[in-house]
C-alpha cells in the first residue's frame, strides 16, 4: 500500500527515525524562548487599545491597516506606526509617529488619538476622512506636526489645539473646515507654519496672533475671512509669507504698517475686496513677490523702488490711476509685471525691459492692457525674451506697434517635462521598473528610482526655468544626496499659484565599484522620513513644500514591512544571558533548516509539476502546452525564430504541430513579469473575445518556464511600423483605421467584458497588426478588473492600486493619486493617437509628445508636427484627430472623453474622409464584417468598423454603452 510522501517525510527522513530528535529539539526551543519573551518590550497597552479604536473609526477599503489586528504595534511593524527605539521610564514602547499618508482612508478621526500621549507626528494627509477634528488631539503635548490636509474634514477648529506647546506645523488645508480661527492659537509659541488655505474658515483674523514669536508662513487663502486686516501683524518678528487671497475683508484698507514687515518675502492678497491706496513697501528689503490684484485699490503706484529681489508684481484689476512709475525699471529678477485693467495714463517707460539683462532661461512678461496709456518712451525694440501687451490703450491706434498691440499668441506653458536625454542608450535595455539614471556621471546606468509627487505651496517666482538648477541644488543638499541623483521628470503650475512636480531619485553610481542599482532599505526609509518629517530646511525663494505621495517600485515594496527594531533600555544584562541561550538554539535550528531544505526542494519540484495542471483545470478553453511542444515549434528557440524582445524576455514565431503559426512570448529568468502577471494575462484573455484583441492560443508552465502562446501577427507592433526604419509607410487613412480598431478593443474591455477591465498598459508596442494591418491590442499582464457595484448598489469611481505602466503613456492623475479609472486608459490611448499623427516616441530627446503637440496646437502650427512619411492627407480630418488626441491627454480626468465618445468621434472623422483615401485601406480588409467597396459606395459603407452603435463588439444594441466608474 502506497503512502502519501507528506506523511512519510519530516526533515527529509523517515518519520520513525526523526521523531525523537524532533521532540527533543521542540522542547529545547520552547524552553529556551521563555526568558526571551519575558524580556521583549511591548507597546503601552493604553496606546494599543487607542490604535485599535482609531482603526475602527476609519474605513480602509484597500486593507492597508489589516495588520493592525496582529501582534504588538511597535514590534510587529503595524503599517504607518513608528515607535521610539527604546522603552521609556515606564518600561513600555511608545508610538512616535502615525504616518498614514495617501492610503485612501475614509471614515472619521477617533477621539482616542488623544491617548497617543508621546506622539510627535500625526499624518493623515491626502485621504478622504470626514467628520470633525477631535478636540482630544489638544491633549498630545508632545505633538510637533499636525498634518490633516487633503481630506473632507468639517466643523470648527477646536480651541484645544491652541494649547499644544511643541507644535511646529498645523496643516489643515484643502478640507471643509468652518468657523473662526480660535484666539487660543495665540498660545502656539513654537508654531512656524499655519497652512489653512482652501477651507471655509470665517470671521476676523484674531489680532492676538501678532504675538506669535515663531510664525513664518501664514497661508489662509481661499477662505471666508472678513473684518479688517490686523495692523499688529507688522510686529510678527519672523513672518516671511502672508497669503490671504480670495477672502472678503469688507472694503478694508491695507495697513500702512505692513510696509514695516522687514523680513517679508511674499505678500499676496488677491481678490480680497480691499480699498484705498497701496502702502509704500519699498522698506521691505527682500520682498520677492507682490500680488494685490482684483481688489478696489485706488490712487497711484508708490514711486519708491521695490526690492531688487522682486520677481512678480501683480496690481491688475484695480482702480489705480496716474503714470507708470520709473521705479518699475531696473529690477534685475523681474519675471512678471501685471498692471492690466486699471486707469493708468501717460507714458510707458521702455526702460522697464531695456534695462534688464536676461540669460537663456529668463524672460519677462509686461501686461498693461486696458489702461489709458498714450506713448512709449525710448526704443520700441523688444528683446526676444520679453513680451509686452498694450491692447486696449490709446497707444494702440498707432499701426506701427503690432508687437505690442497684436493678439495674444496662445497661452503660457504650464507643463514641462525633463530635458534630460538618454538617446545614446540602447532602447529598452533597462527592464522595468529600472530605467536610465539620466544625470548619472556614467551614461546608461540602469537603476530603480524612488518616485515622489511634490508641490511648492507658495513659491516666490512666476517662472521656474531660471530657478530649476537652484532648486535641484537646494533639494539634493537638503536630502544629503548628489546633484545627479535627482531628476525633475516634469512640473506644472496649478491654482494658487502652486508648482507641482514629479521627482525621481536614483541610487548613486560609485566609480570605486560599490554601485548598486537600487537604494538599500535604510536609505529609502531615511529619504522618505526626510520628506514626511519636514526635515528639509525651508528655502526663501521656494517657500513651503508638501509631499503628495511616494511610489515604491517593485524593489522597494517591502522596505516598510521591516522597520528598525526597538531597543531595550531595561534588562540589558538579562538580555545578554538570554542571547547566549538563543545562540545555542540558533545553531540547532540551522542544522534543522539544512535538513529541511532537502525535503522542501523535492516538494517544490512536485509543486511546480502540479502547477500547470492546476491552472489548466481552473482556466477553461485555454490549452496547456508542454515545454517539448514549444521547443519543437521554435526549432528549440533558435535565434532565427526570434521576432521580438522586451523586458519580460523574447518573442518567437512558432509553428504548432497542426501548422498553425503562433507567437510565443517566453519569459526570461529573472523577468519582472512575475507569476501574478502571467496568470492575470491567461485568465483575462481566456474570457475576452473581440476582433481587436489579440487571441490567446495557450500557455506553457513547466520545466521552470513561463510562456504565452498568441495568434501570430505578421506585421508586428504599431511602434515598429511608425519607426523611421519601417519599410512600409502608413497612410493617414490606415493610421485612422488602426486608431479606430484599437479604440474599439479598449471600449469592449471597458463596457462589454464582464466585469469590465482596465488595460493599464496601452502603448504602441502593445498594439499588433495582422497581415491586413488590422489592429489588435495585446499584453494584459498589468490589467485590472474595474470596480463593480457593492452591497449598497453603488460603484466605486476608481480602483486604488500601485502605479504601473510605461513612462510617457502614464496618466498623470493615476501617477499622483494611485486611482486607476477608465480615463487612465483613455490618456494612454491619446498618446498612441499622437504617435500615429507625428511618428514621434512618447518621450524622446528629453521632450514629451503631449507637450510638444500642445505647443504646436496652441500656436497654430498643427501641421508642423505631422509625420512627413504619412504622405498627403485631408487637413480637416487631421485637425479633428489631433483635437481628439489632445482631449484624451487632458491633465484632469474629468476633461477627457469616455472611450465610447472616442470611438464615436473616430467614426465621424472616418465618414469625413475622401472616398479615394478609404478605398485603398478597405482593399486590405475582406473580413465578413466589412462592407465591400464599389464606385457607388455611400459614405455609410466606407468604414470597415462602423456599426449602428459604438459598442466594442459591434453588436447591434441601439444603445451607447457606458461604464459606471469615471
Amino acid at each position: 500500500m502506497l503512502h502519501n510522501t507528506d506523511d512519510c517525510c519530516i526533515f527529509g527522513m523517515p518519520t520513525k527515525k526523526v521523531w525523537p530528535y524532533g521532540l527533543i529539539l521542540t522542547v529545547w526551543l520552547c524552553c529556551s524562548s521563555l526568558p526571551i519573551k519575558a524580556q521583549q518590550p511591548i507597546t503601552n497597552p493604553v496606546e494599543v487599545m487607542a490604535l485599535r479604536t482609531i482603526k475602527k473609526s476609519l474605513i480602509d477599503i484597500n486593507k492597508n491597516l489589516s495588520n493592525w489586528n496582529r501582534g504588538d504595534p511597535c514590534t510587529s511593524n503595524w503599517t504607518g506606526v513608528l515607535c521610539f527605539n527604546t522603552t521609556l521610564d515606564d518600561g513600555y514602547l511608545h508610538v512616535r509617529e502615525l504616518q498614514l499618508l495617501s492610503m485612501n482612508l475614509s471614515g472619521s478621526l477617533s477621539p482616542e488619538l488623544g491617548r497617543l500621549s508621546y506622539l510627535k507626528i500625526l499624518d493623515f494627509m491626502w485621504n478622504s476622512i470626514g467628520g470633525t477634528i477631535p478636540k482630544e488631539i489638544g491633549n498630545i503635548t508632545t505633538l510637533e506636526l499636525l498634518l490633516l490636509n487633503g481630506n473632507q474634514l468639517t466643523g470648527p477648529l477646536p480651541d484645544e489645539l491652541g494649547y499644544l506647546p511643541n507644535l511646529d506645523r498645523i496643516q489643515i488645508d484643502q478640507n471643509h473646515i468652518s468657523g473662526p480661527i480660535p484666539k487660543s492659537f495665540a498660545n502656539l509659541n513654537k508654531t512656524k507654519h499655519f497652512h489653512m488655505n482652501n477651507n471655509s474658515i470665517s470671521g476676523q483674523i484674531p489680532p492676538e496672533l501678532h504675538i506669535l514669536p515663531s510664525l513664518v508662513h501664514f497661508l489662509l487663502d481661499n477662505n471666508n475671512l472678513s473684518g479688517y486686516l490686523p495692523p499688529e501683524f507688522s510686529e510678527l518678528p519672523q513672518l516671511l509669507i502672508l497669503q490671504l487671497d480670495n477672502n472678503h475683508f469688507d472694503g478694508d484698507t491695507i495697513p500702512i504698517s505692513y510696509g514695516n514687515m522687514t523680513k517679508l518675502l511674499k505678500l499676496s492678497m488677491r481678490n480680497c475686496n480691499l480699498q484705498g491706496p497701496i502702502p509704500d513697501l519699498s522698506r521691505i528689503p527682500n520682498l520677492g513677490y507682490l500680488d494685490l490684484s482684483s481688489n478696489q485699490l485706488n490712487g497711484s503706484i508708490p514711486p519708491n523702488k521695490l526690492s531688487d529681489n522682486i520677481t512678480t508684481i501683480n496690481l491688475s484689476n484695480n482702480n489705480l490711476t496716474g503714470p507708470v512709475p520709473a521705479n518699475l525699471s531696473g529690477l534685475p529678477h523681474l519675471q512678471k509685471l501685471l498692471l492690466a485693467n486699471n486707469s493708468l495714463n501717460g507714458t510707458v517707460p521702455s526702460t522697464i525691459w531695456q534695462s534688464s539683462t536676461f540669460n537663456g532661461t529668463e524672460s519677462l512678461i509686461v501686461d498693461f492692457q486696458n489702461n489709458e496709456l498714450t506713448n512709449i518712451s525710448g526704443t520700441v525694440d523688444l528683446p526676444l525674451n520679453v513680451t509686452v501687451w498694450l491692447q486696449g490703450n490709446p497707444i494702440c491706434s498707432n499701426s506701427n506697434l503690432v508687437q505690442f498691440c497684436g493678439p495674444r499668441n496662445g497661452g503660457e506653458e504650464t507643463t514641462q517635462s525633463s530635458t534630460n536625454s538618454t538617446d545614446a542608450c540602447p532602447i529598452a535595455a533597462c527592464p522595468p521598473p529600472f530605467e536610465y539614471s539620466t544625470m548619472s556621471p556614467v551614461s546608461c546606468f540602469c537603476a530603480a528610482p524612488l518616485l515622489f509627487g511634490y508641490r511648492l505651496k507658495s513659491p516666490g517666482f512666476s517662472d521656474f526655468f531660471p530657478y530649476e538648477r537652484q532648486f535641484e541644488e537646494y533639494l539634493t543638499s537638503g536630502l544629503e544626496l548628489n546633484l545627479f541623483q535627482l531628476d525633475i521628470d516634469s512640473f506644472r503650475w496649478e491654482e494658487g499659484p502652486r508648482l507641482r512636480m514629479f521627482l525621481k531619485l536614483f541610487p548613486v553610481y560609485d566609480f570605486n565599484g560599490s554601485s548598486s542599482h537600487i537604494f538599500n532599505g535604510s536609505e529609502v526609509r531615511r529619504i522618505v522620513s526626510m520628506f514626511t518629517g519636514w526635515n528639509i530646511p525651508d528655502s526663501e525663494i521656494f517657500g513651503p513644500y508638501e509631499l503628495l505621495n511616494f511610489t515604491l517600485l517593485a524593489p522597494y515594496q517591502d522596505v516598510f514591512v521591516i522597520s528598525p527594531s526597538s531597543g531595550i533600555s531595561k534588562g540589558a544584562l538579562a538580555g545578554i544571558v538570554v542571547g547566549a541561550i538563543a545562540g545555542a538554539v540558533t545553531l540547532s535550528a540551522i542544522v534543522s533548516i539544512l535538513i529541511l531544505r532537502v525535503c522542501l526542494k523535492d516538494r517544490r519540484a512536485v509543486s511546480k509539476r502540479r502547477h500547470a495542471s492546476k491552472a489548466s483545470i481552473k482556466i477553461d478553453g485555454v490549452k496547456s502546452f508542454t515545454y517539448g511542444e514549444m521547443a519543437a515549434a521554435t526549432k528549440f528557440f533558435d535565434s532565427s525564430s526570434q521576432v521580438g524582445q522586451g523586458g519580460y524576455g523574447k518573442v518567437y514565431k512558432g509553428t504548432l504541430a497542426d501548422g498553425t503559426a503562433v507567437a510565443i512570448k517566453r519569459a526570461q529568468e529573472g523577468s519582472l513579469q512575475g507569476e501574478k502577471e502571467f496568470l492575470t494575462e491567461i485568465e483575462l484573455l481566456s474570457r475576452v473575445h473581440h476582433r481587436s484583441l489579440v487571441s490567446l492560443v495557450g500557455y506553457c508552465d513547466e520545466e521552470g518556464e513561463q510562456m504565452l502562446v498568441y495568434e501570430f501577427m505578421p506585421n508586428g507592433t504599431l511602434r515598429d511600423n511608425l519607426s523611421a526604419k519601417s519599410r512600409e509607410t502608413l497612410s493617414f487613412a490606415m493610421r485612422l483605421r488602426i486608431a479606430l480598431g484599437s479604440a474599439k478593443g479598449i471600449l469592449y474591455l471597458h463596457t462589454e467584458a464582464d466585469p469590465p477591465i482596465f488595460h493599464r498598459d496601452i502603448k504602441a508596442s502593445n498594439i499588433l497588426l495582422d497581415y491586413k494591418f488590422n489592429a489588435k491590442v495585446a499584453d494584459f499582464g498589468l490589467s485590472r478588473l474595474a470596480p463593480v457595484a457593492g452591497i449598497e448598489g453603488t460603484v466605486p469611481a476608481h480602483v486604488s492600486t500601485v502605479v504601473k505602466g510605461t513612462p510617457g503613456y502614464l496618466d498623470p492623475e493615476y501617477f499622483l493619486t494611485h486611482k486607476l479609472t477608465d480615463k487612465s486608459d483613455v490618456y494612454s490611448m491619446g498618446v498612441v493617437f499622437l504617435e500615429l499623427l507625428t511618428g514621434m516616441q512618447p518621450i524622446s530627446h528629453g521632450k514629451n509628445i503631449v507637450r510638444e503637440v500642445n505647443i504646436a496646437y496652441q500656436t497654430g502650427m498643427v501641421f508642423s508636427v505631422i509625420d512627413g512619411r504619412m504622405g498627403s492627407y485631408p487637413s480637416e480630418c487631421v485637425e479633428k484627430f489631433m483635437t481628439l488626441a489632445l482631449r484624451c491627454c487632458g491633465e484632469e480626468t474629468d476633461t477627457r472623453p469616455s472611450m465610447a465618445d472616442v470611438v464615436r468621434e473616430l467614426e465621424n472623422i472616418w465618414l469625413m474622409m475622401p472616398e479615394s483615401d478609404t478605398r485603398t485601406t478597405e482593399s486590405l480588409n475582406t473580413d465578413s464584417g466589412v462592407i465591400s467597396t464599389s464606385p457607388s459606395s455611400s459614405s455609410k459603407v466606407k468604414n470597415p468598423y462602423i456599426s449602428s452603435d459604438v459598442s466594442g463588439s459591434d453588436l447591434v444594441s441601439g444603445v451607447i454603452p457606458t461604464i459606471a466608474p469615471r
